[in-house]
Parts: structure tokens; sequence; C-alpha cells
């Protein structure tokens, strides 16, 4: 509120009063309206950009001097630099960095939290989410849904590193978070590689299944490979759209919507020197180029990226991407469906 025409005498009384009625627990909404109910988003979060080639020698780092059995998972979490020590990249979503080393395991739990991997340096690992492995290859998109049993173990002889993406936040504010260890240190495989997948991701489902609301998505790994088929199709067939390019989400085929709840997940495809028209929406979001190099410009801030980078748009941040000399490929996800099923998501091609 305007206070800047009040006299010394009303400004006093008001401040008194305010003393007097914080010792109720109230406080005048007049005085916070304009912050509580502002006119557009105005994210704490800012653009950031974490460069792979910077911090990989610090992953690898980690790698000596703590185990994946001592760390239970031993992961860089990427803070945002207007959030730091909230472990969080935007106010509702976590990424960070893991890393398993030839011959471990990080052992089996669950928890109330979603989440997703994308692999992103070495090969030989999996991932096995109630009693079922996939080998995580670079580019694969895998989720452990909530509350399911999940453990990662490296067969290989190289290091495997992938970023973890995870709604910890918004579980957070809800105060809704459990977690619990398995008693064995990893899942016995009661399925064989690909069986989730067949059942469930190949337009069809078993004929008796009926997938309810609340269940989490029963197929559980994204090929990249499948994904870069059909990015190439769709680039080759139509044309790009002049704010996005060639941008597809990924879904639960037993419903058509967010393999997550709370997280939405997209793969993007620019041709070589495509430049989009600047675009914002109120979800905040997180991109890893996977393939090519180019340009962000956030807001004000301009990213010049390249393979296995991170960057994060925050909530109503002008975004404007530019491909490199190649053809340019994104993963991103963001807390989209938690704001489209609370009806609040918004967005604006500029």
């Amino acid at each position: 509120m305007d206070s800047r025409h009040l006299s010394p005498e009303a400004q006093q009384q008001r401040n008194a009063y305010y003393k007097r009625i914080g010792q109720h627990g109230l406080t005048p909404l007049w005085e916070v309206l304009g912050a509580l109910v502002p006119k557009e988003p105005r994210p704490v979060a800012q653009p950031a950009h974490w460069r792979y080639a910077d911090v990989r020698a610090q992953v690898m780092e980690a790698g000596e001097l703590i185990s994946a059995a001592e760390a239970e998972r031993r992961v860089l979490i990427l803070e945002n630099p207007a959030l730091r020590g909230q472990s969080c990249i935007t106010n509702a979503l976590y990424a960070g960095l893991q890393l398993i080393m030839p011959g471990e395991v990080a052992p089996a739990h669950r928890h109330s939290q979603s989440a997703l991997r994308l692999v992103l340096d070495g090969q030989g690992a999996y991932t096995a989410v109630d009693g079922e492995r996939t080998t995580m290859k670079r580019g694969d998109f895998i989720i452990t849904p909530a509350w399911t049993w999940h453990d990662h173990g490296n067969l290989g002889s190289e290091p495997v590193a992938w970023l973890d993406g995870l709604d910890i936040p918004l579980v957070r504010f809800f105060e809704a978070g459990f977690a619990e260890k398995a008693d064995a240190e990893y899942q016995e495989v009661q399925r064989p590689e690909g069986h989730a997948l067949a059942s469930y991701g190949a337009n069809m489902v078993p004929v008796d299944f009926q997938q309810q609301p609340q269940q989490p998505t029963r197929v559980f790994v994204y090929p990249w490979q499948r994904t870069c088929e059909a990015l190439q199709a769709i680039s080759q067939g139509s044309t790009a759209d002049a704010h996005l390019g060639v941008k597809q989400r990924f879904i639960n085929p037993a419903t058509g919507a967010s393999p997550m709840p709370t997280i939405g997940a997209f793969a993007q495809q620019l041709p070589a020197g495509f430049e989009t028209a600047p675009y914002r929406c109120t979800d905040g979001t997180v991109y890893v180029c996977l393939e090519g190099q180019g340009q962000a410009q956030v807001g004000a801030q301009c990213f010049d990226f390249a393979e296995n980078d991170v960057f994060v748009v925050p909530s109503w941040q002008t975004l404007q991407l530019r491909a490199g000399s190649r053809d340019t490929r994104l993963f991103s996800y963001s807390d989209r469906p938690v704001q489209q099923a609370l009806g609040l998501w918004r967005e604006q091609r500029l």
C-alpha cells in the first residue's frame, strides 16, 4: 500500500497497530497484497547454466572420495544461484548429477518423490524398477515412479553419470515425503529386460489392464534411439514450429497423461541454424542438450550450450533458442502437469 502521503502521526498509529495485532498472529493483507497477488509471475529462481565440460571432473572426483554404498546416492546437486542451500534448481524441481563406478550398486530404496534419470556419460550401468532392469544408454529417459523400489548398478568397466530430476521441492512443500530402504542391497530380477516396454509401450496393454489415475506408468524407460527416430521423421514431414521447433511430450501410453503426475518431460529438435521466436510459460524448465550445440537467450542472459550441458529457464522468463551448424536435440522437464491440473499453466508466444 502506498503510505507516502500519510502524516508521521498517522504512520506511527498504524505501526503501533501492526505491532499489537502481531502479538495475536495477525498481519495486514493490504501491506503485502501486491507481493502475494502480483500482476505476473515473479520467479525467485534465476537463469543458470552448467557446462558439463567444466563440472565433469568434479563429478568423477566424487567417485574417489565416497562410495555409492556409503553415500546411498552419490550425487552433486545443481543448485540454482538464487536458491543456494535449498537443493533446488527451480522452486518446484530438483536436479543432480549422479555417478556410479564399475562394480558398484546404489542400494535399493523407495520414496514418495518421483524421479527421472537422463543418461549422459559412460555405459554398462542399469536401473532396476520393481524387479525389472533396464540397461542405461546415453540419452535414455528412465523413470522411477513414486514409491517404487529401485536400485542402480554398474556391471561395466567405466564410470556412468546421469542427470537426476525429482519433485523433491514440491513434495517438501506439501510435507508429504516418505522413504524406505530395502532389506537387500539390490532387487532380485523378476522379469526380463524390456518386458514393461513390450507389455505397455507398443500401442497395446494387457487385455484386462485398467490404469488407475494414481498408479504410476508401467513404462519406465523411453529409449533415446526411438525418440530420435520420431523427431527425425516428424521434422522431415512437417514444418518446424516457429516458437518450439519440433517438440514432443512424453506420455504414459496407457493414459496419454504425463508419465509422472508432478513432472512433465519433453524432447525437442531444432534444425541446423534454426532460431525460435521468443516464448515464455509459467513452468520453470530444466533443459539438457543431448546432440548438437547452440545458444539459449533466457531473459537478459545468453548461454552457449554444448552436449550434456544443463540450463534452467525460470517461470515466465522469455526463451529464445538458436541451433548451431547441425541439428540440435534437447531434453527438458518441468512442473507443467501440476500447473495444468490446478488450472495455473499459461504460455505466451511472442
